[in-house]
């Protein structure tokens, strides 16, 4: 073999071993990313890894409303009458089963939409068995209808009623008495059974069976009318004591006159115990 083939023969297996190593690099890169290069321009996929979705993920585009993915449905009677319940009985501060009925008939808003809204433009000055409130209802932010309904409300709750007579200056005791039933629109006056305990008298004599209501009790006076009573005269960290002369009735809390017997000067204390008051200066 000449000096030139020999030359030509290392040339070829250099040139073919070159060509073998970049073979399986570009297997290894193939094998990395998922595809092999192509004219110098790698083609991989974009996974969430880098950052990046996919063009066919099912996430809402950048922008896209999250309110177009919810289902849309229409504003019923039910729902209607399910948010005018919670806006009154959230404004009116109401305690108890409020349930509300429409007196006329109302066409729904003939469209979908994926989030409704009701707001309340108009209320009434008072709750009542009658009201009449004024309403905008919303379809995705935008305005569907506006409306004035006149509702029938009936609040339902437990108030007491007595299980036998009591007499003036009875102390309230609830082992007398049983819950009851009733709509506080109707029944007004009716005590709720959430109040009432043994600071409590009754205020007038009751039959049995009948319902009570605000008039029949008052607050136990623990300062009575021509009672002396001790009186507490605080300020800062001095404190003095002297007799007093009551000059009315009032339970604890309440603001009273009393009078002090050697200058006949009269002054206010509020109630704090049995014939004790306090004045705080």
């Amino acid at each position: 073999m000449t000096t030139m083939n020999v030359l030509s023969v290392r040339r070829f297996q250099g040139f073919l071993a070159v060509a073998l190593a970049l073979a399986g690099a570009c297997h290894a890169r193939a094998d990395t990313h998922g595809l092999p290069e192509a004219n110098g321009f790698q083609t991989a996929n974009i996974t969430s890894d880098a950052g990046f979705l996919p063009v066919s993920s099912s996430l809402p585009r950048p922008g896209a409303s999250d309110a177009s993915a919810a289902p849309s449905t229409p504003f019923t009677r039910d729902l209607l009458i399910s948010a005018l319940t919670r806006a009154l009985a959230a404004h009116f501060s109401l305690e108890g089963d409020l349930q509300l009925e429409l007196l006329r008939a109302w066409t729904p808003p003939a469209r979908v939409a994926a989030a409704w809204d009701l707001q309340v433009l108009d209320y009434p000055s008072v709750p009542s068995t009658s009201m009449m409130v004024r309403c905008r209802v919303l379809a995705d932010g935008a305005t569907a209808a506006e409306a004035t309904f006149i509702v029938r409300a009936q609040l339902w709750r437990d108030a007491w009623a007595t299980r036998q007579p009591l007499s003036v200056g009875a102390v309230f005791d609830p082992a007398l008495l049983e819950p009851r039933r009733v709509d506080l629109f109707r029944d007004r006056d009716a005590l709720p059974a959430a109040v009432g305990d043994h600071s409590y008298i009754f205020t007038r004599g009751v039959t049995a069976g009948r319902l009570l209501t605000w008039r029949d009790i008052s607050r136990r006076p623990l300062v009575k009318k021509g009672d002396l009573v001790e009186v507490s005269a605080i300020d800062g960290m001095l404190a003095v004591t002297m007799k007093a002369l009551a000059m009315e009735n009032g339970a604890q809390g309440d603001t009273v006159t009393v009078r002090n017997p050697e200058s006949r000067r009269d002054f206010a204390a509020t109630v704090i115990d049995e014939n004790r008051v306090q004045v705080r200066f």
